[in-house]
């Protein structure tokens, strides 16, 4: 009898263990490192020094400030200098389809907002780290005092730049300078916030709103109040993280996964997603949270002076837009890596010219669905050697004084190095920028029922079969049951 008891006790664990284990794994949180502690890989930072006395000025220029800088901070300006926040231009890169390595970033590229730098150096160079970049050999003459310490780390309030990157008129140096502390949301957000000539205009997911935000525009800035320094960490001046519009890879990124685990879901169901979807998929459901960002730009109807103006539907100076609020992002795989439009390449101008495109496809196992704002544009070209053009806009002989799209092509490609054969027209491009702020509280995140329909039928935010797949996964299956990937 006794033995029946331990064999009937044994029966019942075994039971338990064989129903229990599974459903314990199916909704468990993943007890890892990264997801016990997140806050883990987020720097504890030691009250910042006070300048006050530090630096007692008076100063003249931004030079003299960053003078008195490397007194104490040597290296400082150095490693700034060896940075893309100074040379606005990468390494060479191989591009897809290319025989020579090309280097890409601000400095020589072209985009669908305001175009380019090139010959418009007074104006673009507002928001560099530097003093002083007003002509193209600024790289080859700067030296260490020419690096902007301020603009990173002065109080915002006190320090604001203006043309060519020199401090704006009339500020007190002195009392900018001994405000310096950690770059803070503000700092960063003067240049990256305001982006393609003004609040929201570029990224979609980057505005004036995270200053100060609430947890639903941004759950880390708002409810944890999160500087952008939390995620992108500096190492040597060396800042994580790469714009898509002006970087090929995905070396030197901030990813989810650098705080949380890619298991942290407590339904394993939403943890098998991620080998195929971005997190940012599900956590940013819309772009532009509250303030409209451009997603269209038409430069041929600038220069009329019979439109009404109105900083969200026309200026002259620029043509037309059209600004959307709230916005349900583009789908598409990307890989982390990317393709680019170089000045000079062929285009045809009777379809639309990709600027940058994301890699990847449902058969690339290192791709992933991303959301991404797309920005349409309607952009001068050279329709003797059907190539885009580089206006200069900027200037007493630039297109916003003169309206003379013929003379400020002429100007913008000399300073390029390509020829102009006289004639311009307009023609459509495209340009692409994948959403990683305005991160949802995980309570406003997508549900099932917003990407899969009832019994597998589309159900309209994502398009499934754009993507390379039969159907819905949901009916179908994921990649690796329609026989795209090994995953």
């Amino acid at each position: 009898m006794r033995d029946f008891k331990y064999i009937w006790l044994l029966g019942i664990i075994g039971t338990a263990l064989l129903i229990g284990v599974p459903i314990w794994a199916l909704v468990k949180p993943a007890e890892t490192a990264a997801t016990a502690n997140p806050w883990s890989s987020v720097p504890q930072r030691v009250p910042h020094t006070d300048h006050s006395e530090l630096m007692p000025g008076p100063y003249e220029t931004g030079q003299e400030v960053t003078a008195a800088c490397l007194e104490c901070h040597e290296n400082a300006a150095s490693q700034v200098m060896h940075t893309t926040h100074f040379t606005w231009e990468s390494e060479p890169v191989l591009l897809p389809g290319r025989d020579e390595p090309v280097t890409i970033g601000k400095a020589n590229q072209i985009n669908n907002f305001c175009i380019g730098i090139q010959s418009n150096w007074t104006g673009c160079t507002r928001c560099h780290a530097g003093y002083g970049w007003d002509s193209a050999d600024f790289q080859e003459t700067a030296t260490e005092t020419d690096v902007d310490c301020l603009v990173c780390h002065a109080d915002t309030g006190l320090y604001s730049k203006g043309a060519a990157g020199l401090p704006a008129e009339g500020l007190d140096l002195a009392a900018a300078a001994q405000s310096v502390n950690y770059p803070t949301r503000q700092n960063c957000g003067s240049c990256h916030f305001n982006g393609g000539g003004g609040n929201a205009v570029k990224h979609g997911d980057l505005d004036e709103t995270l200053y100060f935000p609430t947890a639903n525009i941004d759950v880390h800035m708002g409810r944890f109040d999160f500087q952008c320094i939390d995620c992108h960490q500096a190492e040597d001046h060396r800042i994580a993280g790469q714009a898509m519009s002006v970087s090929v890879n995905s070396e030197n990124q901030v990813a989810c996964t650098d705080c949380h685990a890619a298991d942290l879901h407590s339904d394993a169901r939403i943890n098998a997603h991620v080998d195929s979807v971005a997190c940012q998929t599900c956590h940013i459901p819309e772009g532009a949270v509250r303030d409209a960002t451009k997603m269209h730009w038409d430069w041929s109807t600038a220069g009329n002076d019979a439109i009404p103006e109105d900083p969200h539907t026309y200026l002259k100076i620029k043509g037309s837009f059209i600004y959307e609020q709230g916005f349900t992002p583009t789908y598409l795989w990307y890989n982390g890596t990317s393709d680019h439009y170089i000045l000079g390449d062929p285009i045809d101008p009777t379809v639309s010219t990709r600027i940058n495109t994301p890699l990847g496809d449902i058969r690339d196992e290192n791709a992933k669905i991303w959301p991404f704002k797309v920005h349409f544009a309607n952009q001068i070209y050279d329709a003797g050697y059907n190539y885009l053009i580089q206006p200069q806009t900027v200037g007493q002989d630039g297109y916003w004084t003169t309206f003379d799209w013929d003379q400020s092509a002429r100007l913008g490609m000399a300073a390029a190095g390509l020829p102009y054969s006289g004639e311009y027209g307009f023609a459509p491009t495209e340009m692409y920028w994948n959403l990683s702020h305005m991160v949802a509280p995980k309570e406003n995140a997508l549900q099932c029922n917003d990407c899969h329909g009832e019994d597998g039928r589309q159900n309209g935010r994502i398009d499934w079969q754009s993507l390379g797949y039969y159907g819905d996964p949901l009916r179908w299956g994921g990649r690796s049951q329609q026989g795209f990937t090994g995953k």
